[in-house]
This record gives structure tokens, C-alpha cells and sequence, in this order.
């Protein structure tokens, strides 16, 4: 697998932004030279898409990252949406072979592999629309590059950085069940009794133990779970608030958007209407 390596000491420089939804399941990316980075983060579907050096296949909750002067197109219909963002940058090296080494950290760089799944796409979502409203909203170059940068170094976190405390490390199979358990079906109204139960140990004795790894009890992550998800079908769909909170296993739409403005300090209807300018492309 073939890594970047990009030199953030000074932010990279946004070229275009923006959300595509195919246009019909027979649609196939079109063919060109591409001129700068592009990176897709894909939110539905498949996209079948290939360059010079391979054919890609890119799922929901994946991400690629095409590279500049490369001959670009798609091998295959795609019915699918994804966010992309195209910058360009410095790169201290064209590519590092991360299945032989990890290149060391260095202030100021970054390494991110060409393609991968995101532990937190919800959250890189968020950003992506976040931009998209400053483009909108400012066409203010500088935010909009730092912006992109943030963007691109919030995924080499979650590619690198994980918690590593002993307590976690002597627990870490069933730390990480419950945080599978957790966003798989944080559609559900959970409860710590369920989980406890459906993991076979005791329910004060399981609590204890995520808070002692995580440092937050396990009812409040599963609310931060659930207010991340709300965040990114606030910003990504036109739902109602009440079908949101339904969606969230909330059976009471003002007990959900009373958690919502608990945990984000924000209404639903507020944050939707923050980032409210994305940008939506069918061709």
C-alpha cells in the first residue's frame, strides 16, 4: 500500500470542493487528466474508478487519494455519492511503500495511505461541509486552505493516533467490541443494561471499566456517539428533526433535540442552518 507524505508547516491550497450524487445508476466517472490531489470520501454506494497505476474500488466508509498528472477515469458504472476535495501541496516524497515501513513522525508532515477505511468518517464529513459553507459563505482563501489541511490532518489521526494507556491495552478486546457494538447500532435506543447484557458481565463492573480506559462513562459516550451521527444527517440530508431523532432511537423529537443542544450547544435547526450551503454536484 503506497502513502503520502505532505508538508502541512503551511496549509495546503484548496482548489474545488464539493458533494456529487450520480445522476443515475448507469452513470461512469468521467475521463481526464487530473491536475492536483483529489481526495473522495465516499458516503454512499460504490464508485468504480481507476488511473494510471490501478483500478480502484472505493465503498461507503472508505476514502482514495488520486494523484496529480495522472490519467483519470472510471472502468464501470457507480451508483454511488461521495464528498472530494482537490488541493495541492508540498510533498517532501512522491510515495513511501507503507507495507515495508511507517516513515517516523516529524512536525509539520503528514502520511496518509492512498486508500482506506476512516474510523470516524461522520466527523470528516462534517468538516468537508463545513468548508463548503466557507466557500460559499467567504470565498476566502486562506480559511478555506487552512480548513482543507485540517481536513487532511484529522485523517492521518485517525490512521495513526490511538489511545494506548495500559488499562486499555490489558482490556482492549472488549473496549473495542463495545465501541463496534456502540456504532453499529447507534440507530437503537441502547441502553448500558443492553450492552452489558449482550457482552455477559456485570453492568456496574462494565461501566467502571470503559471509563477507566476511555475517560468517559459509558451512557455519555454512547449520547456523543449519537450527537455525531446527528451532526452528519444534519449536514448531509434534508431529514426532518423529527425523523432524525427517529433514526437516533429516540422516541420523543424534544427529548432528542434537548440532548442535541445539551452535548453541541446548538439547536438541530441552528447547526443545520450553520453549514447550510453545501455544494451539490450531479454531473
Amino acid at each position: 500500500m503506497n502513502g503520502y507524505v505532505f508538508l502541512v508547516d503551511t496549509p495546503v491550497k484548496l482548489g474545488l470542493t464539493g458533494k456529487f450524487k450520480a445522476p443515475s445508476p448507469e452513470w461512469i466517472h468521467l475521463t481526464r487528466i487530473l491536475l492536483d490531489y483529489e481526495l473522495i470520501v465516499m458516503t454512499e454506494g460504490t464508485l468504480y474508478i481507476a488511473d494510471d497505476r490501478s483500478h480502484y474500488v472505493v465503498k461507503k466508509g472508505e476514502y482514495l487519494l488520486l494523484t496529480p498528472q495522472s490519467n483519470q477515469y472510471g472502468y464501470k458504472t457507480s451508483d454511488c455519492s461521495f464528498y472530494w476535495l482537490h488541493f495541492s501541496c508540498r510533498s517532501e516524497i512522491n510515495a513511501v511503500d507503507l507495507s515495508k515501513a511507517i516513515p517516523s513522525y516529524k512536525a509539520g508532515r503528514i502520511i496518509i495511505p492512498q486508500q482506506g477505511s476512516l474510523k470516524n468518517i461522520e466527523k470528516i464529513i462534517v468538516m468537508m461541509k463545513q468548508l463548503q459553507d466557507s466557500v460559499r459563505c467567504y470565498g476566502e482563501k486562506t480559511l478555506n486552505d487552512y480548513m482543507s489541511t485540517s481536513i487532511l490532518c484529522e485523517m492521518y489521526n485517525q490512521q495513526y493516533f490511538i489511545e494506548s494507556s495500559p488499562e486499555k491495552k490489558s482490556n482492549q478486546q472488549i473496549y473495542n467490541d463495545i465501541l463496534d457494538y456502540i456504532k453499529w447500532n447507534c440507530h437503537e435506543n441502547i441502553r448500558v443494561s443492553y450492552i452489558a447484557e449482550y457482552f455477559g458481565y456485570n453492568e456496574k463492573y462494565l461501566s467502571h471499566l470503559f471509563t477507566k480506559i476511555s475517560g468517559t462513562s459509558l451512557k455519555q459516550y454512547i449520547l456523543l456517539q449519537k450527537m455525531e451521527v446527528a451532526k452528519f444527517i444534519l449536514s448531509d440530508t434534508n431529514n426532518s428533526i423529527s425523523e432524525i431523532g427517529a433514526q437516533l432511537g429516540y422516541g420523543d423529537c424534544h427529548n432528542f433535540m434537548k440532548c442535541f443542544k445539551k452535548i453541541i450547544g446548538l439547536t438541530p435547526t441552528e447547526y443545520r442552518n450553520a453549514y447550510s450551503k453545501r455544494l451539490l454536484f450531479y454531473k
